[in-house]
Parts: C-alpha cells; structure tokens; sequence
C-alpha cells in the first residue's frame, strides 16, 4: 500500500485533472468514499496547501450542483421504471 502522503497528492491531482466527485474518485482508486473524502479535506491541507485550494473550490462546485444531480437521476429512474 502507499503511503498516506502519496496517497493522498495523487487523489488530489486525479480529481483536479479530471474534476471528478468523491464518488468516481474513490471508485476509481478502490477506497470509501469517507476514506477520500478525508485524505483531501483533513490530509491535503497539511501535505500541500496549493494543490488543497484547487481541491477545494472543485469540491464546492460539486457540493452546489448534488441536488441537480440527485433530481436529474431520480427523473431518470422514474421515466425508465414506467416504460
């Protein structure tokens, strides 16, 4: 296994580089959600403060646009369940 520093700069510069969710960065790297989620909101900032604030402001964007999501998803799953 990695070390937690290695880690946790290369979930940072994936989901920079591909402004991926928590989600499909922590599927992509096989760990938990929280897992992820906790490397780069409590480690990053320790590690690099750069790369944490670009990390950062994606997060934001993505936390602002979840319910779009959720509700785009769920109108999808009604509309494929009726026909």
């Amino acid at each position: 296994m990695k070390d937690l520093y290695s880690r946790t700069k290369e979930i940072a510069e994936y989901m920079i580089t591909n402004n991926a969710t928590i989600r499909k960065t922590a599927k992509v790297f096989g760990l938990a959600k929280s897992t992820v989620h906790y490397d780069l909101t409590k480690r990053l900032p320790k590690i690099d403060s750069v790369l944490y604030e670009e990390v950062r402001y994606i997060l934001n964007i993505n936390f602002q646009e979840k319910n779009i999501r959720g509700g785009i998803s769920t109108k999808n799953k009604y509309k494929n369940n009726l026909h």
